[in-house]
Parts: C-alpha cells; structure tokens; sequence
C-alpha cells in the first residue's frame, strides 16, 4: 500500500511537468497538482508513516 502513495505522487509530478511545459498557460491549475503531491508526502512524514 506503501508503494502507491509513492505511485501517486509520481504520477502527480509527471503530469505537472507535461502540464508546465507543454501547457504553460494553464497557469496555476498545474501547479495544483505539485502542491497534492507535496502535500502527500508531508502528511506521510508528519503521520509518522514509512513512506
């Protein structure tokens, strides 16, 4: 289960980098999905999780 918060997360920052690059003026709606994915991880790291 482990494993699929870290897929996610992947999945998340790929799609903001093809999103900033081949998009860029979508503006901020990008940029929301690296805040998700950062989000994500400190919510794991602040729980205490093993990511």
């Amino acid at each position: 289960m482990r494993d699929l918060v870290w897929l996610i997360v992947v999945i998340l920052v790929i799609g903001w980098l093809v999103g900033y690059f081949a998009f860029p003026d979508l503006g901020s709606i990008i940029h929301i999905l690296l805040v998700l994915a950062v989000i994500m991880i400190i919510y794991k790291l602040i729980t205490g999780r093993r990511l």
